[in-house]
């Protein structure tokens, strides 16, 4: 157990609006030690240590931390009761606990390190109380070898973790910190509450509110896509040569690095797809401001972009690329309870529930290349590793660790989406991109190239009554299928008429329309080959439920 005491006051003030997102997200989750089911909201990772230090300096380091670091004597009064916190308390004064983990003589510390991060993000967070950081000290003949880390994403999101990560290792080097760059949790939620930050946060809602109308609920709509579960098959890719062909293509496209990964992954996702338009969630977007990019906290609010890849080539697409994630970066700072009744507005009068299909995490600028260089090499070049399976809200993630010296990205991919074939297939065909964008322009729509060089299964809608309604692909049969199941009849017709979904229901169904409406769209989560009709023909009445 270690004590810390920081020279800053003890302090209170409201929540910023990224930890009000995580209260509210973690407040839905279910972490089980019984069941072996980790948050998959709280991260974990695994921190190097200097040859150079013992276990004396390492327990000073992550006491020197807690005192440096407001975020990391933040807890919540009141969490876990019925309401969410509305207010952050910075303690001054504290303790945590470090668990020393002795590995016996032919046990790897990567693995050891791994396995308690699983089983401590099992076990939720007291975010009232506990310190937002499980560490386990792992030894070797009494030499500390690594340290695993679990973080609570209520105090502190995966930049802030890298951002952590480097001032540990300076102070386990021996060296000294110069004084916080970035503001505290409770300067950044009074300039969230400013007029600017409330300017702000009103454009980004109207950003999120067309988006919504507009452009597809879901990505992925096609015969393979049925499971409303969200496990996740994790590939980890690592490859020197993909870094040096992804600095080749920044070099000729101009476009950054960011850009240019982007736009090959969203080619890929709507070649799989099948459509053009990819709407797609860039987790931590508001860190791309200046002010916030060394704040230890969480912000921990998506961008959303929307990327139409029907365009000539490559080059074309990560223009528009760039673009399209200034604008979406620009509008990532909201209310949440706001956003939240924005997506239920548009939900039940579009008839159709937004779903995160694909999702993109950028964090490859927290880590310092001189400490990411420290690495073993990869094994192979790409070098693909698999990991156990994890529930997450998306159909497809990549992550990015890492893009100078050695390229390190991951991703996650539903079985509906990709199987583990394939989404081999899909990260051979990134990188074989990538290498493309670095040599020349690639040709892409119809008679383009992704579909020679991918390898990849194109979403097929034959088995199934498929219909556009808008921007959405529909299953009839599916539609008729759920309206069975949550309007709780047997006598169902859907039809496409008049330019109107409609549902024709037999005896049986004593709702009006408004009430079947709202139940349909109620049951909607995860049916991304589902909308709610728009229009009723009922026993007790014929209307489009929206009235």
């Amino acid at each position: 157990m270690l004590g810390f005491r920081s020279e800053a006051p003890e302090a209170e003030g409201p929540v910023t609006l990224g930890q009000d997102n995580m209260l509210r997200c973690l407040r839905n989750e279910q972490p089980s030690r019984e069941k072996n089911e980790p948050s998959s909201l709280n991260k974990q990772v695994t921190w190097i240590i200097p040859e150079t230090a013992d276990t004396a300096r390492c327990l000073d380091a992550l006491r020197t931390l807690a005192e440096r670091h407001a975020a990391l004597r933040t807890v919540f009064p009141g969490a876990g009761g019925a309401d969410l916190p509305k207010v952050q308390r910075q303690r001054q004064e504290g303790e945590f606990t470090v668990q020393l983990i002795a590995l016996g003589p032919d046990e790897d510390a990567t693995a050891r390190s791994e396995a308690f991060g699983w089983d401590e993000r099992c076990h939720p967070f007291d975010l009232a109380a506990d310190f937002p950081l499980r560490l386990g000290l792992i030894t070797r003949d009494d030499r500390p070898v690594a340290l695993g880390v679990v973080v609570s994403h209520a105090q502190l999101d995966g930049v802030a973790t890298g951002l952590l990560f480097k001032d540990w290792m300076v102070l386990t080097s021996g060296g000294e910190l110069p004084p916080p760059a970035g503001p505290t949790p409770i300067e950044v939620a009074t300039q969230e509450r400013s007029a600017s930050g409330q300017r702000r946060g009103r454009a980004a809602l109207r950003h999120w509110q067309r988006i919504l109308d507009e452009e597809p609920s879901a990505v992925f709509a096609d015969d393979r896509v049925h499971s409303a579960d969200n496990l996740l098959h994790t590939l980890a890719i690592r490859t020197p040569a993909g870094a040096a062909a992804l600095d080749r293509a920044v070099q000729r496209t101009g476009s950054s690095k960011s850009a240019v990964l982007t736009a090959c992954y969203a080619a890929l996702a709507a070649h799989r797809a099948a459509r053009s338009t990819v709407v797609m969630a860039a987790l931590s977007a508001n860190r791309h401001r200046s002010v916030l990019a060394e704040h230890i906290g969480t912000l921990a609010q998506d961008a959303l972009l929307v990327l139409d890849t029907d365009c000539p080539d490559l080059d074309t697409l990560i223009g528009r690329t760039q673009a399209q994630a200034l604008s979406g970066y620009w509008h990532a700072t909201f209310e949440t309870e706001r956003l939240w009744k924005i997506l239920d507005d548009s939900s039940l009068g579009r008839g159709a529930r937004f779903v995160r299909d694909v999702v993109l995490n950028d964090v490859s600028g927290t880590v310092p290349e001189e400490i990411a260089a420290l690495r073993p090499d990869p094994a192979a070049d790409p070098e693909l590793s698999w990991y156990p399976t994890e529930p997450l809200p998306t159909r497809l993630m990549i992550n990015i660790w890492r893009t100078s010296g050695c390229l390190e990205i991951s991703l996650h991919a539903h079985p509906d989406v990709l199987d583990r074939e394939e989404t081999e297939h899909f990260a051979r065909a990134l990188l074989r991109l990538i290498d493309l964008a670095g040599q020349r322009n690639v040709t892409l729509g119809p008679d383009g190239e992704l579909a020679a060089l991918s390898n990849l299964p194109v979403g097929r809608r034959e088995k199934g009554r498929w219909q556009r309604v808008g921007s959405n692909w529909v299953d009839l049969d599916a539609v008729a299928d759920r309206l069975r199941t949550v309007l709780a009849v047997k006598d169902v017709e859907v039809s496409w008429q008049n330019e109107e979904l409609t549902a024709e229901i037999g005896a049986g169904c004593p709702l009006t329309p408004t009430e079947a409406h709202t139940a349909v769209v109620d049951a909607l989560s995860w049916r991304d080959t589902v909308m709610a009709p728009q229009r009723y023909l009922l026993p007790n009445g014929t209307g489009t439920g929206r009235e």
